[in-house]
């Protein structure tokens, strides 16, 4: 029996969307929502997709706790404007990220807003509750496709069976918002499907879906982002996966005409929040009746997680 096409996937996508999760959809701006790099520029694993080319961009501890002081403070400067965070970092060859070697860091910027830590694999039940103790939410990178993980990450003795441990560990502990990278494999759709079933059968809240964007410097830089229509199936076949808890479309996905088009494919495809969308996906959520709800933060937090209203009440 033939696979459906992306048109028809997106049609039963958009009925499941109708059926459990109501015509709210939420805009995020990611404007107040800093991201900080525990390890600065350095990444021991420097994976295909990216190379540390990310880091780059994010600020170094010690810019992140001036910052956070400024902002628990009310000073004057950029500080009031942070109001919750983002703190990852370079991977080491095992696949951790030492989110835990700085722990007064992290206590430095919980006083000034919530705490998204991006986590890579954990080992144990301590290190799984320990930064669920510092966390609002808990981000991780979500792969079982053995071939995948060597091609790509090529972590030490890493299979599918570390991520799924890891998933089970943290979740034990923290609300824990699966990622899955569409493209991984240098462009090409593989092991996706897999990774959202996985999830769901692990009892994932919900699941982010990000776009691997070919980055300059890094060994995919010269690949061609995935096809359009195959992104799209996978956006919509996670709607189906999931048809009463929270799919996003992340701010991980290439820019110009591809983002344009895909974000209109996500609305359609009855995705429950987008970041940092462009103009046509406003429009398309309002010709297809869609209220929208605006936010200046990372989508990963709820209105639980910030303790007020997504968006402050903003619903332009």
């Amino acid at each position: 029996m033939p696979e459906p096409k992306a048109a028809d996937l997106a049609r039963l996508a958009w009925e499941a969307r109708l059926g459990s999760r109501g015509r709210v959809i939420r805009f995020d701006r990611l404007t107040a929502t800093k991201a900080v790099s525990v390890t600065g520029r350095a990444c021991g694993a420097s994976c295909a997709h990216c190379g540390g080319h990310y880091l780059k961009a994010m600020l170094t501890p010690r810019a992140a706790r001036r910052l956070a002081a400024r902002s628990a403070g009310g000073g004057d400067g950029p500080g009031p404007e942070v109001k919750s965070w983002l703190v990852s970092g370079g991977c080491d060859v095992d696949g951790r990220v030492p989110l835990l070697e700085d722990r007064a860091l992290l206590e430095d910027l919980a006083r000034s807003g919530p705490l998204n830590l991006h986590a890579g694999l954990v080992r144990s039940e301590d290190e799984a509750e320990a930064i669920a103790e510092r966390a609002t939410a808990v981000s991780f990178d979500f792969v079982v496709d053995d071939e995948t993980i060597r091609e790509v990450y090529g972590f030490k003795g890493v299979t599918g069976e570390d991520f799924r441990r890891s998933f089970v560990l943290l979740s034990r502990y923290a609300r824990v918002v699966p990622h899955v990278l569409i493209g991984l494999r240098g462009g090409r759709v593989h092991g996706e499907r897999e990774a959202l079933r996985e999830l769901a059968r692990l009892g994932a809240e919900g699941v982010v879906l990000l776009v691997l964007i070919p980055t300059p410097g890094s060994r995919f830089g010269a690949v061609a982002p995935p096809p359009l229509e195959d992104v799209a199936s996978v956006v919509a076949e996670a709607r189906l996966i999931f048809p009463s808890r929270p799919v996003h479309l992340g701010c991980m996905r290439p820019k110009g005409s591809y983002r344009a088009e895909l974000d209109v494919m996500a609305v359609r495809a009855g995705v429950d929040r987008v970041a940092v969308p462009t103009p046509g996906a406003v429009r398309e959520a309002g010709r297809l009746g869609l209220e929208a709800v605006w936010s200046d933060e990372c989508c990963v937090f709820s209105e639980e997680d910030l303790g007020r209203p997504v968006g402050g009440g903003d619903r332009r």
